[in-house]
């Protein structure tokens, strides 16, 4: 008896080395599958590939010059209107071997769904570096909501549901790019722990998400139920990029190997999403941040810190919050008006790769309760489909 033991226990170990070879084994790929490496590769190269939405203006647009300067990347610039893009890629002179324009209107969930099918079917087996979730709408003069072609309000809809399902739809391709990560654009005004988030009327603030269960559709137009208020419906939409970041860390980090992160990159008060404030407080806020309370940020520079999140291997971190130098009240007076506002350590002015770090966040960012609730009540709105990923394991030891 022993012996037969033994044998069944030799041939045991046999088959189990048989497993381990056999788990190495790769079957031949097909003739397709030949064809549509070559044409990746002639495609791409060995550069990494970048979605970066509202690329035509503001912030997306210094993004994507400086991740196309370092020669790594291949920026897909998802964008409303293509033939701004191609003017400003012309005047910037974005190499157009290593960036192209793809139609879509955030506004609007089948121009979404659109945009990420022409995605997948012209980018091939070449899976998805980075996701920034950049583009945005700030509308704080309207006196009522305006909606989008689906009928919700659309600063939530462009600036965080319309990314939201983007986000869906493309996350499990990302699972299989070596150092995948999606940034979602927050901003202080999200963050009520800051005098920029918890100081300025109206603050952030979900509620009990009774918009969201609701529907969100019109004639609701906030995400608490209340009446419309353009300047908080902005803060709002921020808040829930910040939360859904968190969410998806919580929920996907580990079995996706994707990094899920929010950034401020400061206050840029000459950017263009102040297009629609008075002429005064055009002339007059960029000053204000500059000279008084030191936290202004030029696109340049906001853009650099955007792309270092992207691009830095320090920045691989998931379920964090980036932000660069100190409190918005550092470094006010004399040396500004020596440094034209560009002030080291003052909420985001000033500063190179070496002053980004991890901020801390708002209770209601960090809210996970909250986080799953708005998760659950986006993807019904939105009608997204939340790929069931399993993370992938060896069937042997």
């Amino acid at each position: 008896m022993r012996s037969i033991a033994v044998f069944f226990f030799v041939l045991l170990l046999e088959q189990s080395a048989g497993f381990q070879f056999m788990s190495k084994f790769k079957a031949p790929l097909t003739a397709k599958e030949i064809a549509d490496k070559e044409a990746v590769k002639e495609k791409f190269g060995d550069k990494k590939l970048v979605v970066l939405t509202g690329t035509s203006s503001g912030l997306g647009r210094k993004t994507a010059a400086a991740l196309l300067r370092t020669g790594e990347y291949h920026v897909v610039g998802a964008v409303r209107d293509l033939y701004k893009m191609e003017a400003v890629a012309e005047l910037d002179g974005f190499p157009s071997d290593r960036f192209t324009a793809m139609e879509c209107e955030l506004n609007s969930f089948d121009s979404v769904r659109k945009f990420c099918d022409n995605l997948m079917d012209w980018k091939g087996s070449k899976p998805i570096d980075r996701l920034i979730c950049n583009a945005g709408v700030y509308q704080p003069s309207l006196p009522y909501a305006k909606w989008s072609a689906e009928g919700h309000e659309q600063t939530m809809q462009i600036n965080y549901l319309s990314h939201f399902l983007m986000i869906s739809l493309l996350i499990e391709d990302m699972t299989r790019a070596p150092d995948p990560r999606i940034i979602t654009v927050g901003s202080v005004t999200g963050n009520d722990n800051t005098v920029g988030g918890g100081g300025v009327y109206p603050i952030a603030d979900l509620k009990e998400l009774e918009g969201f269960k609701a529907g969100f559709e019109n004639p609701i137009a906030m995400a608490d139920g209340f009446g419309f208020i353009g300047a908080k419906a902005y803060k709002d939409s921020k808040l829930c990029l910040m939360i859904l970041a968190n969410t998806l860390h919580a929920k996907y980090h580990k079995i996706t190997g994707i990094d899920f992160s929010s950034i401020y990159p400061g206050c840029i008060a000459e950017s263009p999403l102040f297009r629609e404030k008075r002429d005064w407080f055009r002339k007059y806020f960029p000053i204000f941040m500059k000279y008084i309370t030191g936290g202004f940020v030029g696109e340049e520079e906001a853009g650099q810190r955007l792309f270092q999140v992207a691009h830095d291997p320090r920045c691989n971190k998931s379920g964090v919050y980036w932000s660069w130098n100190g409190g918005p009240r550092e470094g006010r007076g004399a040396e500004a008006l020596e440094k034209d506002g560009q002030i080291s350590g003052s909420g985001g002015a000033g500063g190179g790769w070496d002053s980004i770090f991890v901020n801390e966040q708002s209770g209601k960012a960090l809210d996970l309760d909250l986080g799953m609730d708005l998760f659950k009540y986006s993807t019904d709105i939105t009608g997204a489909e939340w790929p069931k990923i399993k993370p992938v394991t060896p069937p042997c030891p």
